[in-house]
């Protein structure tokens, strides 16, 4: 859904192009780093086959030995496109939904009932825009140290994931991440490459958030067990929403 900015770092990189595969896909939050993409010989030319970029990133290249290269964003930590070497690391930000739309989502509908509850991740409503890379083709990558969230559709979800569930977390958990760049505790040893020195450390875990809205009043502020009504159906643990997390790449 959503990188969501704390105490971030300074100067986010957005000049880079993103990699066809994946640019589209992307929620924020997730680990990508440098691929390196065959690119046309002549500036704005497409080429069937090859990586498609905006007409500014024809400007820079890399030659390897006769083939121009250049660098475009992805998370795909595959051993092919990105590898245990590719280096530097960040967060990407863009996103399909939410922030990451131009205008959000419908609201409305018949008599008003399509809503889009902040508590969740699911839109009812179609939404309005396109997703922040389909204009220009590019992700904002954020790669300074600081403190960020990450919505939780964004993280690995597995049992052993970044999840509130997940009973073996701790305040300062080390976290890396999976083969398709989503946050996960570095101790699971679901990391992309394993455990050990070859599974880069990017950050550690703070805590999980709700959205911290009161203005869509959660059930557990206003329901109580010894309710006059007798109605205790809609007491409820809260609902997180958010990972917080200090972010620090290359910190093992």
């Amino acid at each position: 859904m959503a990188l969501k900015l704390l105490q971030p770092g300074i100067q986010p990189l957005g000049q880079f192009d993103g990699y066809d595969r994946d640019v589209l896909t992307l929620k924020g939050g997730e680990v990508v780093s440098f691929a390196s993409v065959t690119t046309s010989g002549q500036p704005g030319v497409t080429t069937g086959g090859l990586d498609q970029a905006a007409y500014d990133v024809f400007d820079g290249y890399v030659n390897v030995s006769g083939t121009f290269m250049r660098p475009a964003v992805t998370r795909l930590w595959n051993g092919t496109t990105l590898t245990s070497a590719s280096r530097p690391l960040f967060l990407s930000d863009d996103g399909i939904t939410g922030y990451g739309t131009l205008f959000g989502a419908v609201l409305g509908g018949t008599v008003g009932q399509q809503i889009n509850n902040p508590s969740s991740f699911t839109y009812t409503g179609a939404l309005l825009g396109p997703h922040t890379s389909t204009g220009s083709g590019k992700t904002t990558c954020w790669d300074k140290p600081g403190l960020y969230g990450v919505s939780l559709d964004a993280v690995d979800t597995a049992a052993n994931g970044l999840v509130p569930t997940n009973s073996a977390l701790s305040v300062g958990a080390a976290l890396s991440f999976t083969a398709s760049g989503l946050l996960t505790p570095a101790a699971a040893g679901n990391g992309a490459f394993g455990t050990g020195t070859s599974t880069p450390n990017v950050g550690y875990l703070v805590e999980f958030n709700t959205n911290q809205a009161l203005v869509t009043t959660p059930n557990y502020l206003v329901a109580a067990l010894n309710s006059p009504s007798g109605n205790v159906s809609s007491v409820g643990p809260r609902a997180f929403q958010f990972a917080t997390i200090y972010f620090a790449p290359g910190s093992n």
